[in-house]
C-alpha cells in the first residue's frame, strides 16, 4: 500500500515536493507504519524505483515469452511496454528523477533492463533467429528505442496503437533502414 501510494505521490509531485505524510495519507496507514518499512523518503523512493522496474518486467515478460521467435519477442515486448506506460505514465517522472535522487537505483534500472534484453538476444542468436554477434550495444540500442517510443507514444500522445508502433520498430529491427524495394 505504501509503494502504491508513493507511485501517485512521486508521480504527481516529484521527489522534492512529495512528502512522507501525504504518502501515508494516500496509503491509509499511520506514520509509524511507514517507518517500520522505510527509514526515509529516499529509502521509499529507492524501493519504488526497484518496484517499478519489477512491475514493467512482470508485465512485459509473458508477452515476450509467448512470441514465436526473437524478433517477434522484441516487438511484443515493446508493444506491452507501451501498453504498460499508458496505464502508468508516472514511471517516466520517477525513473528520470532517480538519476538525481539515487543514481545507483537509476543505473541499476537501466543496466538490469539492458541485461535482460541482451540475454534474450543471445538466446535468440543461439537459436539462429538473430545475428550471431549481438552484444550489449544491441541491447542498449533496443532499450533506448523502447524508452523513447514509450515516452512519445505512451506518455505524450496515444494516437497510434502500441501494436502499430511495435510493428514499425520491429520492421526496423528486422530490416534496418535500408531502402524498401517494390517487392517490400
Amino acid at each position: 500500500m505504501i509503494l502504491d501510494a508513493a507511485v501517485i505521490e512521486f508521480g504527481e509531485r516529484g521527489f522534492h515536493d512529495a512528502s512522507i505524510s501525504r504518502i501515508t495519507q494516500r496509503a491509509g496507514v499511520a506514520l509509524g507504519t511507514f517507518y517500520t518499512y522505510f527509514a526515509s523518503k529516499e529509502a521509499v523512493f529507492r524501493a519504488l524505483v526497484r518496484d517499478m522496474s519489477e512491475r514493467v518486467k512482470v508485465h512485459v515478460a509473458p508477452h515476450v515469452l509467448a512470441a514465436p521467435d526473437q524478433l517477434a519477442a522484441e516487438q511484443a515486448g515493446l508493444s506491452s511496454f507501451i501498453e504498460f506506460v499508458r496505464g502508468h505514465k508516472e514511471i517516466y517522472r520517477i525513473i528520470d528523477e532517480a538519476e538525481f535522487v539515487d543514481a545507483a537505483s537509476w543505473r541499476d534500472h537501466y543496466i538490469g533492463t539492458a541485461d535482460r534484453i541482451r540475454a534474450r538476444l543471445i538466446a535468440g542468436a543461439e537459436r539462429g533467429e538473430v545475428r550471431s554477434d549481438v552484444d550489449d550495444v544491441h541491447a542498449w540500442a533496443i532499450m533506448g528505442m523502447n524508452v523513447f517510443l514509450g515516452l512519445r507514444f505512451g506518455v505524450w500522445q496515444e494516437e497510434r496503437s502500441p501494436e502499430e508502433i511495435a510493428a514499425i520498430a520491429g520492421s526496423m529491427l528486422r530490416d534496418g533502414l535500408k531502402p524498401r524495394t517494390g517487392s517490400d
